[in-house]
């Protein structure tokens, strides 16, 4: 009870507030108890707003009031709204977060504009906190109301709805009154006016914006503004200053990057007078400042700038993607270091500025290169990951400008497998790539062997014939139809899928052969060479005559299936008075049957006797057409006639073009009436086709629009230029009707645009031409084009084995015979970390016959890239690499092993080398000093049963002497390019030597011989101190010698 008259209480005393009117505060108090009374026990989840001249709308009491008797109210306030006195407000649309915000830090309102999030490194992501879509209301100071004639309030408008657009928002309304100037954005960062806008006139004082406080710490900030500007040393003149950054700081950074040009830097006079402080930071600066700051700037003289223009802003993507096109944002960013600006970067609008890019090419990615010098490098990187400068690839927005944003963008190569919600699907890669590829390596193959000097491919051709092509369209459609069980997917790709399987229906009835006559002959009697019979289906015996009337019968069942629903479409928006519109809509589609039930239904029955004719003998077509041509003649008055009445009989009459008049129908419905109702049953499909064909040249036909405009969302259709393509349906039949002649078309008809409107996906017109090619019914070794589109789109999917699958099906050519070579290896080089990770894709393309020298290889550059050095060394052995193997050994390999006493690794890889030392440039001095070296210590440690007979001691310190001296050799070779552990590894060595053959002197051998012994020892590369114990151990020696001698 005691919330309730809490409630009560702070109704009655609160009313409502205007958004142009400070928070009010309760002369007698109660508010100020009510709401800190309640506050102090939801002090957590409120938000914190403590400038005088902000307000929020509800108040900071009501809010606590909610939160009180309704917990977790602050996490979904609607219409939350923040506004400062004089300036304008923020209305956030929906529900909005606002537990905890610091709303003082967050939102700042300038003359003209808004800021929030200020610092991008706290900002949230878009739709979190207060980066959301709201409402924003400006109050522009205005020229008193007998200023503004209609001309300059449009003229105002015109600029504030660029101004809007080009800021990325959505401009709402202005008024001149009030000043109000509202528009909706979807997310935020600074949004307002620049100082460019001088067409709009402001006053110089506005009374309601006087706040004492808040005026005195604008005035102190123009102050220190001017005092930054006044001298010349700061630039403020240049981009850094120009983007709010510190020179002095941006002049270190450049120094720091660019040591070499400091004589160039020189040329900057004045970026810091001695007298200056070491870092002078600029205040934010509203668009529109006072004059004063604008007279001081440009009475600062201009210098040459000379170093490249910074990184501005980092803009990443996201996850999805808003705007329709061909290219996908992507988030790329992931793993990069990298701190956002709070600046924007410069942006330069085309259409106010003329460039070299301005016009027609006004949307061209421009290289960053171009604007920023040697600080930024753009290009393409894997997957079609696209890092560029200026407009978004794509962008729905009209606005055309240079930018020195950055942005990094994903071509949508995979949209084919992505559903409603733009996510990948594991079954929309297995049924479009996996399945549809087994599919085509289970049939019938043709292999090729292309010797290319020290290897060959195996290059491979479908082989098919028309007699299995029922069967092979029918697998075709039934993994297409498992695709369209697939759950949510778009409506797009639903009209896709199910034009294929009409295309691939229309395949089957176009180009397949049946059994004539205890012999396989073409259905096109056009003495192609016999076929041998599959014997997996049985087909009955036809006449030879009654061929092409039976493919015009299965073509004409093929038009009424693919125009049926579109019939159906039509009928149901009609009304049910609408009979004979019905019974038009019928015959568009063929269903007579229905069409003559429907004249019978409504007591029509002359004309449901006529329906009952339609299509068939010519003589009743001419019969109708005379008896029109009569009642012309007779000057009946048709008028009395029933509009439809007379359009129905125009149709069954064979005037194709006086019954469509002021009817539009689809093309397919139209190449219908033109078989069915005009000429006669017995007339061949290629007469039909051509005379369709000569019609649409003469601009009397329907164009054969491709499905995805015909059927498709509206914004596809928008983007369709009339004749630009035509539908894939329509070049099949075409291809039909060609006979013997060229078919010239073969490059747009096996394009992307003839099936589906992304022009990246070539998943399914590639089996198309495959098909059509294997059954003889086109030849060309030109459509690479396709090949590597479908390849690029089975990379970016991850399915490197079928894409090089598809390589080995591209047609080979004498001009070009590395063609397949140089793209396979490109494949197995980028794409080496894909297929290694799977065991099944490395084996698919060993049996592919891909030469395992190009995997090992690829791993070996993989692994080198990477540091792991040993995986490469292996890599580089089982590519054959030698050179690069020993150089990897010898460089990087062999020392940390020897040190590491992996003696026998070291023999292992060695040896492995070894019969190719030929290959191998400094072999001696390399690998071949380590196979010395355990060939020389095993000789010396073994007394009887030796690998390798040395004989005499003598013998054996000539070995020693030998080994030493290419040591030494290697080390004067090498000089200071030898790593410390290989001069430590060559010292052990020559240590362990010494020390074996010192320790084989026996009493048997002359003083001479053994102190020559030492003369090889001391020849060795030791320490010092190993050296002077062998000093000692050769005095030793020679003294002995002396006192035998002296005996």
């Amino acid at each position: 009870m005691s919330k309730e008259i809490d409630l009560r209480m702070l109704k009655s005393l609160h009313g409502p507030q205007s958004l142009h009117k400070r928070r009010r505060i309760s002369v007698d108090g109660v508010d100020t108890f009510l709401s800190c009374q309640v506050s102090s026990q939801v002090k957590t989840p409120l938000p914190t707003l403590r400038h005088s001249d902000y307000y929020t709308k509800p108040c900071l009491s009501e809010l606590a009031i909610q939160e009180f008797t309704n917990p977790g109210y602050c996490s979904r306030v609607i219409d939350f709204t923040v506004g400062k006195v004089g300036y304008g407000w923020v209305k956030f649309v929906g529900e909005t977060d606002i537990r905890c915000l610091d709303l003082d830090r967050i939102i700042k309102f300038n003359r003209c504009e808004v800021i929030v999030y200020e610092d991008e490194s706290s900002k949230p992501v878009v739709g979190q906190g207060l980066n959301k879509e709201a409402e924003v209301t400006l109050i522009l100071r205005l020229k008193p109301l007998d200023y503004f004639t209609k001309s300059r309030v449009r003229k105002i408008v015109r600029i504030l709805k660029h101004k809007t657009a080009s800021q990325g928002a959505q401009f709402l309304s202005f008024d001149h009154l009030n000043g109000e100037w509202k528009f909706l954005v979807k997310h935020f960062s600074r949004f307002g006016l620049s100082e460019d806008e001088e067409d709009i006139v402001m006053n110089d004082v506005s009374p309601e914006a006087k706040v004492p406080t808040e005026m005195n710490g604008y005035e102190d900030s123009d102050v220190d503004e001017v005092t930054a500007l006044e001298g010349p040393t700061l630039l403020s003149h240049s981009l850094p200053a120009h983007l709010r950054l510190d020179p002095v700081r941006m002049k270190e950074l450049r120094m720091l990057l660019f040591p070499a040009e400091e004589g160039e830097a020189d040329g900057f006079s004045g970026m810091q007078s001695s007298d200056s402080p070491p870092c002078v930071k600029e205040p934010s600066m509203s668009p529109l400042h006072h004059s004063s700051s604008k007279t001081e700037r440009k009475m600062i003289p201009h210098l040459v700038r000379k170093t490249p223009l910074a990184l501005i802003e980092y803009n990443p993507g996201s996850f999805s993607s808003n705007f329709q096109g061909s290219m996908l944002m992507a988030q790329q960013n992931k793993g990069l270091h990298l701190k956002a600006s709070t600046s924007e970067g410069f942006k330069l609008d085309l259409k106010l500025h003329k460039t070299p890019l301005a016009g027609s090419h006004s949307h061209i990615i421009v290289d960053a290169a171009l604007f920023m010098g040697r600080s930024f490098r753009v290009g393409w990187g894997p997957n079609g990951v696209l890092v560029h400068s200026g407009m978004p690839v794509g962008s729905a927005s009209a606005q055309c400008e240079l930018s020195s944003v950055i942005n990094i963008q994903k071509v949508a190569i995979d949209k084919v497998i992505r559903d409603e919600s733009n996510k990948v699907k594991k079954e929309l890669i297995d049924l479009c790539f996996d399945s549809l590829l087994n599919l085509h390596k289970e049939l019938n193959h043709e292999i090729k062997r292309v010797d290319l000097g020290t290897f060959d491919l195996k290059l491979q051709k479908l082989v098919c014939n028309r007699l299995t092509l029922p069967e092979i369209c029918r697998s075709y459609i039934e993994i297409i139809e498992k695709q369209l069980e697939v759950s949510s997917l778009p409506p797009l790709s639903r009209v896709l899928f199910m034009h294929q399987v009409m295309v691939w229906e229309l395949v089957k009835v176009l180009f397949s052969s049946r059994k004539m006559s205890a012999e396989f002959k073409s259905l096109e009697a056009d003495h192609e060479e016999d076929m041998v019979p599959d014997g997996r289906q049985n087909y009955p015996e036809v006449d030879l005559e009654a061929l092409p009337l039976m493919r015009r019968a299965e073509f004409s069942y093929w038009i009424q299936e693919s125009v049926y629903h579109r019939v159906q479409e039509d009928i149901s928006s009609l009304d049910e008075s609408s009979d004979l519109d019905h019974i038009f809509l019928l015959l568009t589609g063929r269903q007579l049957d229905a069409a003559v039930e429907l004249a019978a239904s409504r007591g029509d029955v002359r004309l449901s006797c006529l329906l009952s004719q339609a299509g068939g003998s010519p003589a009743t077509r001419s019969d109708i057409a005379h008896q029109l041509d009569i009642w012309r003649k007779n000057g009946m008055d048709f008028n009395f006639f029933e509009e439809n009445r007379v359009r129905l009989l125009e149709l069954l009459a064979g005037n194709i073009h006086g019954a469509l008049h002021g009817v539009k129908i689809d093309w397919r419905r139209f190449l219908g009436l033109l078989m069915w109702y005009q000429f006669s049953p017995d007339i061949s499909l290629p007469v039909v086709f051509n005379t369709y064909q000569k019609l649409l040249n003469d601009g009397n036909a329907p164009f054969p629009v491709p499905v995805y405009v015909d059927e498709g969302p509206i914004e596809e259709a928008g983007n369709w230029e009339i004749g630009e393509h035509f539908d894939l349906a329509y070049y099949l039949m075409l291809l039909h009707a060609r006979q013997e002649d060229d078919f010239g078309a073969l490059k747009t008809m096996f394009s992307a645009f003839a099936s589906t409107n992304d022009p990246l996906d070539y998943h399914m017109i590639w089996h198309h031409r495959a098909v059509l090619e294997a059954i003889g019914i086109f030849s060309s070794n030109d459509l690479h084009v396709l090949d590597m589109g479908f390849v690029s789109q089975l990379l970016c999917a991850g399915q490197c084995h079928w894409a090089i699958y598809v390589v080995l099906h591209m047609t080979h050519r004498e001009d070009y015979p590395y063609l397949q070579t140089t793209v396979i290896r490109e494949i197995l080089f980028q794409y080496c970390q894909v297929w290694s990770a799977q065991d099944s894709q490395w084996s698919f393309i060993e049996d592919l016959g891909v030469p395992s020298s190009w995997l090992h290889e690829a791993l070996a550059i993989y692994f080198s890239y990477n540091g792991d050095l040993m995986k490469a060394l292996h890599h580089f052995i089982e590519s054959s690499k030698w050179q690069r193997a020993h150089s990897i050994f010898f460089t990087s390999v062999v020392h940390s092993l020897f040190l590491s006493a992996k003696h026998s690794e070291i023999w292992r890889l060695a040896t492995s080398m070894e019969d190719h030392k030929s290959e191998i440039e400094n072999w001696d001095l390399g690998a071949g000093i380590f196979i010395s070296f355990y060939v020389l210590r095993s000789s010396l440690q073994e007394d009887s049963n030796t690998m390798i007979e040395l004989g005499t001691l003598e013998n054996k310190n000539d070995d020693c002497r030998d080994f030493i001296v290419r040591i030494n050799k290697c080390l004067d070779v090498s000089g200071s390019k030898l790593s410390l552990d290989a001069r430590v590894v060559y010292s052990k060595m020559a240590e362990e030597v010494s020390r074996l053959l010192l320790s084989d002197n026996d009493e048997g051998s002359s003083g001479e011989v053994q102190l020559s012994c030492f003369d090889t020892v001391f020849a060795a590369p030791m320490p010092e101190d190993l050296r002077s114990y062998r000093l000692q151990e050769a005095v030793s020696l020679f003294t002995s010698c002396l006192s035998e001698m002296a005996q």
